[in-house]
């Protein structure tokens, strides 16, 4: 952050801010996007608690907050959901724990007798300084489920989204950079990053 006097105010540690994520996929996205503000960031594989809720914000407010406790860092915490609309938004916030039980495959199953498939993701980025309350940031990104696995690259449900944004490949067919210009995740993080250096 800048002071008034226009005076960049993030030096030394406070150039670093602690992911709270034990999923390799995602800290590399958003260190590559980090680096490109000059912020160092560090993964923090402990002291990320979540809470069911119907909220992303919430979830990755409370992870951010009791991380950042835990730690003593700046932390910040994400959380993200596929939502279906042919499925009323499902899996939505819980999106992992669907992802852990039925998979990819699952998802393609409960839509094959359907050609309505548009979906979005949706990420919420919560960051948190000691002896703050965490501030929120979201990005979005339309698309829609294929009706096979396609791509190899990625995580999670990368293989079945594709976004309208792109040319026509999923997630997972895309490498990091191509990835990180398009996806809910990166634009969230861009914000933050943004608002922690203008």
């Amino acid at each position: 952050m800048r002071s008034k006097g226009g005076e960049d105010i993030l030096r030394g540690r406070e150039r670093t801010v602690y992911f709270a994520t034990a999923n390799e996929g995602k800290y590399r996205e958003v260190a590559r996007i980090a680096s490109e503000f000059g912020i160092g960031l560090k993964q923090l594989k402990r002291g990320k608690m979540e809470i069911q809720s119907d909220d992303l914000e919430e979830i990755a407010s409370f992870a951010a907050k009791q991380a950042c406790e835990y730690s003593r860092q700046q932390v910040a915490a994400e959380d993200s959901g596929l939502f279906i609309h042919t499925l009323g938004g499902f899996p939505g916030p819980y999106s992992a724990y669907v992802y852990k039980t039925i998979g990819n495959d699952g998802i393609l199953r409960l839509m094959q007798s359907t050609h309505e498939r548009d979906a979005h993701f949706q990420a919420t980025v919560a960051f948190c300084k000691p002896r703050a309350q965490p501030v929120c940031f979201t990005g979005l990104v339309s698309g829609s489920i294929s009706r096979r696995l396609i791509g190899r690259r990625g995580f999670g449900f990368d293989p079945i989204f594709t976004p309208k944004e792109g040319d026509g490949r999923t997630f997972a067919q895309m490498g990091t950079d191509e990835k990180n210009l398009l996806s809910h995740r990166a634009r969230a993080f861009v914000k933050l990053f943004n608002w922690l250096t203008t």
